[in-house]
């Protein structure tokens, strides 16, 4: 029996008291227009709240949208609460006012391609699914 294909489910998120969504709804809006399945959670998500909605959502990526600085307390505990609940295969992504240092930082403790303001929609919505297609089981 053939295998039934899914869209790719994508969770965007704001992590923190960052009041500006506009950015996380167009990337929301690109992605579901590249024909994926987006969950938006909307502002003033705590990490656990992301990771939760993941799980129940069975996503296969997480955008997380920061533009508040705290970038490298948000995503380490995202990655951590992530290996917690053994969910190793969801890509963590993102993007935001975030150094190219700490971009570097985070790459090393597991944390997917981290856009800037102004990234091409295309290539988000283009490296999800090259990710997907390389570390999901599609």
């Amino acid at each position: 029996m053939e295998k039934l294909l899914r869209p790719i489910r994508v969770l965007v998120a704001k992590v923190g008291l960052d009041g500006h969504d506009r950015g996380a709804k167009i990337i929301a809006a690109a992605l579901r227009d590249a024909g994926m399945e987006v969950i938006y959670t909307g502002l003033r998500q705590t990490p656990e709240m992301v990771v939760n909605a993941a799980l129940q959502e069975d996503v296969d990526a997480i955008g997380i949208s920061i533009l508040s600085g705290a970038h490298m307390t948000v995503f380490p505990k995202i990655m951590q609460l992530l290996k917690e609940k053994k969910m190793n295969d969801v890509l963590v992504t993102g993007g935001g006012i975030i150094p190219e240092d700490d971009m570097q930082e985070l790459n090393k403790i597991g944390v997917g391609e981290l856009f800037s303001p102004g990234a091409n929609t295309s290539a988000i919505a283009g490296y999800i699914k090259e990710w997907v297609k390389k570390n999901r089981n599609f």
